[in-house]
């Protein structure tokens, strides 16, 4: 033992050695390899290209898709308080995800939870700029960090807008923007951080060193069906329930007051999609092509059965049906989008429909809670059986890609237990839930018995339009 106090360790090339250790002569200094940098020249222009795209398809989801399809499904009344809610909420949330949203979603640095959610080293996006680079997922291929920013923006936008549908006509506007602005910073950030965030030597796919809690587990979710939808669904959920049911509900008539204006938001939402699921293999490629396939079978598997369903139980078909059935299935693909075979995309979008149906038609009755646009029976619960169903579509031996080995094309086949993968999937939901559920509960309870969050019963009876924002949808 005493003989080791002669030598001195070193490393070079990977080799572990001894050295003598003399008293004049210096060790050798041995420098570390330098950090890899990306270069412009390793931007790929049509990627660039469909990224801005897809970009704006998603940003149309919102406004004017979303607007106009929630807006169509309240009473006249309401309707530009819906569209005022979904527009502000777009401005505002994009100026959260430039402070800080951008960065507790996708940086690790300066966080005592890095797992949970990132730190504020790029608050405002600093140190952003032309220069610096984003990975897509394949070996020696980047974007510029702006397109990267600007796209995940657009989700961080739709998202909180989702959750308004669950209790339109009744909030007050102030409460709901304050409400926003906190569920993005404690749910949505933590909750995109933990799924979709990783790191590795040169920000590969296969072989991350720093990852996000969810994505550490090994759960697929291509382009959001946690971190979108069942995370608004939930939330919608628990807004209704605090905010209590509409005056008359149930008991009086509230039908829409422009399907109109839904099947054009509908319409609106299915071709936005596209840049929501194809955009989310961030490059124009293959499986961009396939999830945008995936995306569009799915969701007419998931129309059509809709209709059918109506067809057999009330022997009428009727478009709002229709219309909810396509949203059902664009939820439904969205996490499944990247993986799934076609034929079994189809299937998933028709078992997602039926799904839906029962939850909208049923159990809400059931348990009488008041989503005023099914928020929580389209999203959480088309997002739940899509999340889960990925473990199945996803599966090698029925044509799915497995987890998906970016950096070199090809799909891992070997090695994929679709049970295995439930179960880390139904992990990944529960863990949504909870985070989201609490986050929403104890946000809306404190708004509740602070500020307020519902509008008086004479200004809901007369509507929110005129006495929330000094104006009429329709001046007759």
């Amino acid at each position: 033992m005493k003989q080791m106090g002669k030598y001195a360790l070193a490393a070079g090339a990977g080799i572990l050695f001894a050295v003598p250790a003399l008293a004049n002569v210096a060790a050798p200094v041995i420098s570390a390899p330098a950090a890899f940098v990306p270069t412009a020249e390793m931007v790929n222009k049509g990627d660039v290209a469909w990224m801005l795209v897809a970009s704006a398809l998603v940003l149309m989801m919102s406004v004017p898709a979303l607007a106009l399809f929630y807006g169509g499904l309240v009473r006249a009344k309401n309707m530009l308080s819906v569209l005022m809610q979904v527009l502000t909420i777009v401005c505002v949330a994009a100026l959260v995800w430039f402070a800080w949203g951008y960065s507790m979603a996708f940086t690790s640095t300066g966080t005592p939870f890095p797992k949970l959610f990132g730190g504020l080293d790029k608050a405002f996006l600093a140190g952003v700029s032309p220069s610096t680079f984003a990975a897509t997922f394949s070996n020696g291929v980047y974007l510029p960090e702006y397109v990267f920013i600007i796209f995940q923006m657009t989700f961080a936008c739709i998202t909180p807008a989702l959750i308004v549908g669950a209790f339109a006509e009744r909030v007050k506007f102030t409460p709901l923007i304050i409400f926003v602005v906190a569920w993005l910073t404690l749910a949505y950030f933590p909750i995109a951080h933990m799924v979709w965030y990783f790191a590795g030597p040169d920000f590969l796919y296969a072989a991350p060193t720093d990852t996000g809690l969810i994505w550490g587990w090994g759960a697929l979710d291509f382009a959001g069906g946690t971190v979108v939808h069942i995370n608004a669904g939930i939330a919608g959920l628990i807004g209704c329930i605090v905010i209590g049911p509409r005056i008359g509900y149930k008991t009086e008539p509230m039908p829409p007051h422009s399907l109109v204006m839904t099947m054009i938001g509908a319409s609106l939402l299915w071709i936005g999609w596209f840049g929501f699921n194809a955009g989310s293999g961030l490059e124009a490629n293959a499986f961009g092509a396939l999830a945008f396939i995936n995306t569009l079978v799915a969701t007419a598997a998931a129309g059509a059965t809709w209709a059918i369903i109506e067809q057999v139980v009330h022997k009428k078909p009727s478009l709002l049906g229709a219309a909810s059935g396509v949203v059902a299935g664009l939820v439904a693909i969205t996490p499944a989008a990247g993986f799934a075979h076609p034929g079994t995309a189809i299937l998933l979008g028709a078992v997602a429909s039926a799904g839906c149906f029962v939850f909208v038609t049923t159990v809400k009755n059931a348990f009488k809670y008041d989503d005023t646009l099914d928020v929580f029976g389209i999203h959480c619960v088309g997002g739940i059986i899509g999340a889960l169903g990925t473990a199945i579509v996803a599966d090698p031996a029925l044509g799915g890609q497995g987890w998906i080995d970016y950096t070199a094309s090809v799909a891992k086949a070997g090695e994929y237990s679709m049970s295995g993968q439930f179960v880390t999937q139904a992990w990944a939901v529960v863990t949504t839930l909870l985070w989201s559920g609490i986050v929403s509960a104890v946000l809306f309870l404190a708004l509740k018995h602070t500020i307020g969050l519902r509008v008086p019963a004479e200004i809901e009876s007369e509507g929110l339009d005129l006495h929330e924002h000094g104006e009429r949808a329709y001046n007759l």
